[in-house]
């Protein structure tokens, strides 16, 4: 079970533009991604994935580069059981060996960034490859499942007011969801565009049907507590990153003047942002993403925290398959999780990349019990869409 070799493979997909929409992002042209492949020398693979950028769209070089220049050397003859240590020896680099004799982190430099989102495609891996070595999947691994389905929500809603509940509608009727996520923000251009079109997609949407929105990051203190109050008798399940992550008392503040549930953290890094989202009471609800924040490991390490202080888990799933896989098992196991984010924008590396589906019944997605993470490459779309 020693690691032979550790590539990564940068995937870009690009959107037809009928299918491409518009946020604060810009114009999502494509999908990009990065596939990490791990091989033991007994021939098992195990697969995961790193993100450069939370949204669909980046540039990937570097971090292809961090994974098999900086990180892969680490790993390369040992033993791809020891998750936990390997999570170590690639945080703390060089002074891997006082982090483990003393239980206490030394990193070197990347406690961020490309470094942690590198790291977090390897752990997938390197879990993945443990549940196929024992035929099991991986929340067995875990401790075992707590749901054999979960609920989702539609995650899309770019529409202008006048179009967005029939947007949102179409998203219920694929799969008969219960909850709908609408982005508001700078994207709308004004604040009181987001707040009409809020409105309008609670008039036009069933009362049982929850709405969610995402405000990206982009307003200010001020803005967001606007908004609060003007939406506050539409029955909002949660706000979303209404703030910059770099603004955390600034989003504490938000929570202290609203009874909106407060989510965050797809922007964040590792248990250690996470705690000062809590210490600082910014947050309501963790969405740690897999592929940027540590992988599976240091989600488990998350939801731990959020049991702790009473939150409640709902994973940043916005990715490829192997991201979408890797918090399915996490949220199954956990007693904090309640709700998968399932992508209704163009994305062809949730539906392509992967042999398997995971089709949304009722508004459900089953918890699969194949091994590992339960995902089957399509090796022609890898080659298809890769960037040498």
């Amino acid at each position: 079970m020693k690691i032979r070799s550790i590539t990564a493979t940068w995937l870009h997909v690009p959107i037809p533009e009928e299918k491409q929409h518009t946020t604060d992002f810009g114009r999502i042209a494509s999908f990009d991604s990065t596939l990490v492949r791990v091989e033991t020398e007994s021939g098992l693979v195990g697969w995961g994935e790193s993100k450069a950028a939370v949204g669909s769209a980046g540039t990937n070089h570097a971090l292809v580069t961090c994974i098999e220049k900086e990180l892969a050397p680490l790993l390369i003859g040992e033993d791809a059981r020891d998750i936990s240590r390997l999570w170590d020896v690639m945080y703390n680099g060089s002074r891997a060996h006082f982090a483990i004799a003393r239980g206490h982190v030394f990193p070197v430099l990347g406690r961020r960034g490309l470094t942690i989102s590198a790291l977090s495609g390897i752990d997938m891996a390197l879990w993945d490859i443990l549940g196929k070595s024992l035929s099991v999947p991986v929340w067995r691994l875990l401790g075992g499942r707590r749901h054999e389905r979960m609920p989702a929500y539609a995650s899309g809603g770019w529409a202008p007011a006048d179009r967005i509940a029939e947007e949102l509608r179409g998203f219920v009727e694929r799969g008969d969801f219960k909850a709908v996520k609408m982005r508001v923000g700078s994207g709308d251009g004004t604040l009181d565009h987001s707040i009409r079109r809020v409105r309008a997609a609670r008039e036009g949407l069933p009362d049982d049907v929850d709405i969610l929105c995402d405000a990206h990051g982009t307003w200010t203190v001020p803005e967001a507590k606007r908004f609060c109050r003007e939406v506050a008798s539409c029955n909002i399940g949660w706000l979303e990153e209404p703030v910059t992550a770099d603004d955390k008392r600034g989003q504490a503040e938000i929570r202290a003047a609203t009874d909106i549930p407060i989510a965050s953290g797809e922007s964040e890094f590792t248990r250690f942002d996470f705690r000062d989202l809590i210490e600082l009471r910014a947050v309501d609800i963790l969405q740690p993403d897999l592929s940027i924040a540590g992988g599976i490991t240091e989600a488990m390490r998350i939801e731990a925290l959020a049991s702790a202080h009473q939150l409640r888990f709902a994973p940043h799933l916005w990715g490829g398959a192997l991201t979408f896989a890797a918090g399915l098992h996490v949220a199954a196991v956990t007693s904090t999780g309640f709700l998968l984010e399932y992508s209704l924008g163009a994305n062809p590396m949730l539906h392509e990349l992967a042999v398997e589906n995971f089709p949304v019944v009722e508004g459900h997605v089953e918890i699969p019990d194949r091994p590992g993470l339960g995902v089957t490459i399509d090796e022609e779309f890898v080659e298809r869409y890769r960037i040498n």
